[in-house]
């Protein structure tokens, strides 16, 4: 089994305990992204089956032989012209972060009676090179998933600035998700995990840490 999914899922837990939460209250999302197949097995052998991934076309490739044995999850942001293959092959899509898409997951949703749990993706700092609804639209924005388009969100994702202390940026996204009546954080990856999880996260995406440097 794989030593840093161990030792992952062991920080996980303390961090958890730490904040008062019950040791299983977050899930590990391992980013399997851009990562040989030779790293990922010793993980995936070790039993984790939730793995995130940023591009439809790579995850389909990487994952097609054991799709019915992982929750997988996209991460990476959504091009409407992928979001048939993306409502078709994915358990969740975590990038929510505007009205065309709404539309169009929308419409697929509708045409392939499959309903991938949704969560909207909030730029909290506000940074123009990323995706990301900016925190001052996010509750017109959810009130559009859900009343407009019939979408049912379930959560919020965010990436903090690489150059600030994350913690303000996910309490924020959890200030967001309380007053629209959301239970689930996706938020904190490798550099940050346990500060996201002292901070309400329920899932957190961890890559380098557990595969190491691509």
């Amino acid at each position: 089994m794989s030593e840093a999914l161990i030792s992952i899922q062991s920080r996980i837990a303390a961090a958890a305990q730490a904040a008062g939460r019950p040791a299983d209250a977050v899930q590990l999302v391992a980013v399997s992204k851009l990562q040989p197949w030779d790293h990922i097995a010793p993980v995936f052998d070790g039993g984790q089956r939730v793995f995130g991934e940023n591009r439809v076309q790579e995850a389909k490739e990487r994952w097609r032989a054991h799709r019915g044995e992982i929750e997988l999850r996209l991460i990476g942001p959504l091009q409407t012209n992928k979001a048939r293959d993306a409502v078709a092959f994915f358990d969740v899509i975590e990038t929510l972060d505007r009205e065309k898409l709404a539309r169009v997951l929308a419409d697929e949703v509708q045409a392939q009676g499959e309903a991938p749990r949704l969560y909207v993706q909030v730029n909290t700092g506000e940074e123009p090179q990323k995706a990301g609804i900016i925190p001052a639209d996010a509750d017109v924005f959810i009130a559009a998933c859900r009343g407009t388009y019939g979408l049912s969100v379930e959560g919020l994702m965010c990436i903090p600035p690489a150059d600030e202390d994350p913690a303000p940026h996910f309490r924020l996204l959890a200030d967001i998700a309380a007053r629209n009546g959301l239970a689930r954080l996706s938020m904190g990856m490798s550099d940050d995990f346990e500060t996201a999880i002292a901070c309400g996260a329920t899932s957190v995406r961890v890559g380098s840490a557990l595969f190491g440097a691509r």
